[in-house]
Formats: C-alpha cells, sequence, structure tokens
C-alpha cells in the first residue's frame, strides 16, 4: 500500500464504514427516511418513468437520427443569430411542459448535436419552467400576482441563464463554433413537412399520455383530461403509419408489434398504462428486429437506449438520495419539515436563497409545486421565499443536477444552477418587497 497514491480510497472505504457502523437504524426518524425514499423511488418509477422518461429517450433518440446537425447549428449552434437561438429554445422547451427530469434526455439530444451551450441551457430551464398549465394554476391557487410573477420570471430567466452561460464559456463556445463552420452537413431527402410530423407525433404522445388531471370538472382540460387515453391512441396509429411510410417496415411487423397493446387496450380498458407499456415494448421490438439494422430505424433504437442507459440509472440514485433527505411531497425524510417552514418565514435574504436551494434540491413532478406551496403559505411562508421555489424547484432537483453533470461537466453545471439558485433569490426578494 502507497498512501501516496491509496490515500483517497482508504479515505472513502474509511468514511463508508465509519457510516454503517454508526448508523442510527434503530432511531424513527431514520426508519421514516428510508421507507419515505423507496416510496418515491417508487412512485417515481411507476408515474414518471413509462409514461414520460421513456417517450422522452425516443425523442432524444430521434433527435440523433433523423435531425441533421446542419439544421441543430442553423438554429441553435453558438453560431446561430442569438434572436432566433434563444427565441427557439425557449418556444420549445415551453411546449413540452415537462418535468425537470424528463426534459434531459431532450436536453442531451441537442447538445450532444451540436448546440450552443446557451441556447441549450435556455431550452433546460424553459421545459420544466415555462409550463403554461403550471402557471394557470398557480394563479388560481396561490393568485393572479403569483401566477403573472411566476410566468414573467421564468420567460426572462430562461433566456438570461442562458446568455450567461453563453458568456462565461464563450471560449469554449468559440471554437465549437469555429469548428461546426468546418464541418460539412450532412442533406437528406426526406421533406421537411415528414420529420416535422413525425417529430409531432412523438411530443404528442409525451405531452398527452402525462396530461394532468384538473382541479375543475369541467372546461377544455378536463375535457382533454378524459379523451388523453383516446388522443395519445390516435397519435400512436400516426406513428405506426409513419414506421411502414417514412421508414419502409413491413405492414406484418407492424401489426405484430402493435397487437399486444390494442388486445390489452380491449381486455383491460380501465389500466391504458398497460397498453402503453406493450406499445413501448413492441415498439421497441419492432426497431431492433427491423431490417437493415445499420438504417434509421435500428439507429433510432441504438441511440434510445444509449440515452437510457446512461441517465436512467443517475435519476433513480438520485430520486433515492431525494427521498432519503427530504421525503416525499407532504411527507418528511431526514431534514424535519419545521425546520424548512421555520426557515422561509418573512422576506430576508437568507429567507429567499434557502427557498430556492430548497426548492433546487428537492423533486418535484409537474404540477405538484403548487398545492405544496398552499400548505407551506398557511404554515407561515412569505411571498418571496414561496416564488423563489416557484422559480427554482420545477427547472432543477437533484437527479437532475447529476445528470447533468454528466452531460456538460462539472464546471457548466455548478455554474448554471448558481444563476438558477440566485436569479430565484433575487426574484424572490423583489417580489417579497413589491407584495
Amino acid at each position: 500500500m502507497n498512501l501516496k497514491t491509496d490515500w483517497k480510497p482508504l479515505l472513502w472505504i474509511v468514511a463508508l464504514f465509519a457510516l454503517c457502523f454508526f448508523m442510527p437504524i434503530e432511531t424513527a426518524r431514520v426508519q421514516q427516511a428510508v421507507i419515505e425514499a423507496l416510496s418515491l423511488v417508487k412512485w417515481y418509477a411507476r408515474e414518471h418513468v413509462l409514461l414520460c422518461l421513456i417517450p422522452a429517450f425516443f425523442i432524444a433518440g430521434a433527435v440523433a437520427v433523423f435531425v441533421r446537425q446542419g439544421a441543430v447549428m442553423k438554429y441553435l449552434g453558438p453560431g446561430a443569430r442569438p434572436l432566433l437561438a434563444y427565441g427557439v429554445a425557449s418556444v420549445a422547451g415551453s411546449i413540452l411542459a415537462v418535468c425537470s427530469c424528463t426534459i434531459l434526455p431532450l436536453f442531451a439530444g441537442i447538445y450532444r448535436m451540436g448546440a450552443g451551450l446557451g441556447p441549450a441551457s435556455t431550452f433546460l430551464y424553459a421545459g420544466p419552467a415555462i409550463n403554461i398549465l403550471a402557471i394557470i394554476l398557480t394563479a388560481r391557487i396561490l393568485g393572479p400576482e403569483m401566477g403573472i410573477a411566476r410566468a414573467v420570471g421564468a420567460v426572462v430567466f430562461a433566456v438570461i441563464i442562458g446568455l450567461l452561460m453563453h458568456l462565461f464559456f464563450r471560449r469554449e463556445e468559440s471554437a465549437k463554433a469555429a469548428a461546426a463552420a468546418l464541418a460539412e452537413t450532412e442533406e437528406t431527402s426526406r421533406p421537411l413537412w415528414q420529420t416535422a410530423l413525425f417529430f409531432a407525433t412523438l411530443v404528442g404522445i409525451l405531452v398527452f399520455a402525462n396530461w394532468g388531471k384538473p382541479e375543475q370538472a369541467s372546461g377544455t382540460w378536463h375535457s382533454l383530461y378524459v379523451a388523453k387515453w383516446w388522443i395519445t391512441s390516435g397519435f400512436a396509429l400516426v406513428l405506426a403509419l409513419l414506421l411502414q411510410r417514412l421508414f419502409h417496415i413491413r405492414f406484418a411487423l407492424i401489426v405484430l408489434g402493435t397487437l399486444p397493446a390494442l388486445l390489452a387496450a380491449l381486455i383491460q380498458p380501465q389500466q391504458p398504462q398497460l397498453a402503453f407499456t406493450f406499445g413501448v415494448i413492441g415498439l421497441s421490438i419492432l426497431l431492433h428486429l427491423a431490417p437493415h439494422r445499420d438504417q434509421e430505424p435500428g439507429q433510432w433504437f441504438d441511440e434510445s437506449w444509449d440515452f437510457a442507459k446512461k441517465i436512467l440509472p443517475l435519476l433513480l440514485i438520485g430520486v433515492l438520495i431525494a427521498g432519503l433527505l427530504l421525503g416525499r411531497p407532504g411527507q418528511e425524510g431526514l431534514i424535519p419539515s419545521q425546520w424548512v417552514v421555520s426557515l422561509v418565514g418573512g422576506n430576508s435574504l437568507f429567507a429567499n436563497l434557502f427557498a430556492a436551494a430548497f426548492g433546487a434540491l428537492m423533486y418535484f413532478a409537474t404540477l405538484t409545486e403548487v398545492p405544496i406551496l398552499q400548505g407551506l403559505l398557511s404554515a407561515g411562508m412569505g411571498k418571496g421565499p414561496a416564488l423563489a421555489l416557484l422559480l427554482a424547484g420545477p427547472a432543477l432537483s437533484l437527479p437532475n443536477m447529476l445528470v447533468i453533470r454528466s452531460i456538460m461537466g462539472t464546471a457548466k453545471t455548478a455554474v448554471f444552477v448558481t444563476l438558477v439558485v440566485t436569479m430565484a433569490t433575487l426574484s424572490g426578494l423583489i417580489y417579497g418587497a413589491l407584495f
């Protein structure tokens, strides 16, 4: 053993042994935290992996295969016109309206294809933060001024964070732009409308499969919720037709791939997730077994699988740690909720900073942050810290940070997280002073 080279492994072994040796598993707090961690992972696997992440992996894989690098560089590259690049990034992210974890495969896809760090960061923040349904729910439950502040803050944040990320790493971005200018762009013979229809179909499946139940049992949003699985099935049918039309997969193979999902829908209509599961399995097998695996269908499956095996384990580990420390919404982990409530009262700098940092670490599923904040406000949370949490929480989480680090490195991740927390804190201070 050489202490000069082996001191780090030795330190980790000693620390891990001490943690195991002195772990207070007999205390109720630790036992509850373990239960909360496992419960959160179970809930995440049931509610988000299949309906959110799997479609996102397929979309990210499709971006890597069907979107030519020249198109990404033209609209989102480091050399693109700023107004166009940041406008496209913010609009594309807001249309998806996904959570902080579901946006990650899509972010990884465009970033790998050559998107500039600034526009990619805008897309990364805009997806979870600029959620039209969440903003409407915020205005209804927490008041119109909170809803407006959240909407304005999220849109402004998305662009400013992207611009600052580009500014801080402008040397790397300049080198990327120079390399892109020298690279040859591959042209495709497929018309643009076919590619657009293909991606619109995939996004439609992602959005409507995860359409949340509104509070009011009437109106347009409720009607869409009632018909969500019919609409999702319609998009799935269009996808099946596109597989035959665009990628020349034999009709008999498509029928065999969709038959289990159809039978599940007929036998168990009250469990649409079962049919969705068989549909995902059928699509995976269909793409994997398609003739000429070196062509687009096989490449699509390979890219999607590559995103899944790199991102999903980190997300599950992050959710487990977040559940252990903070618990599920409405429950407690190792950190007592009374501590959190006592630290976010008033409108001090510390209260806003703590609320932003707490929101950045905790995992919020789409739309769940509003009822959680309603309870915190009734318990004494200040309005400024509430806005700070709204602007930082949906866009970040501990699982989200772990994956971002694996995509763009420690330094860029640290700067991105710092920018989100800092701007959320300042916004909370200003809002708390005004209201």
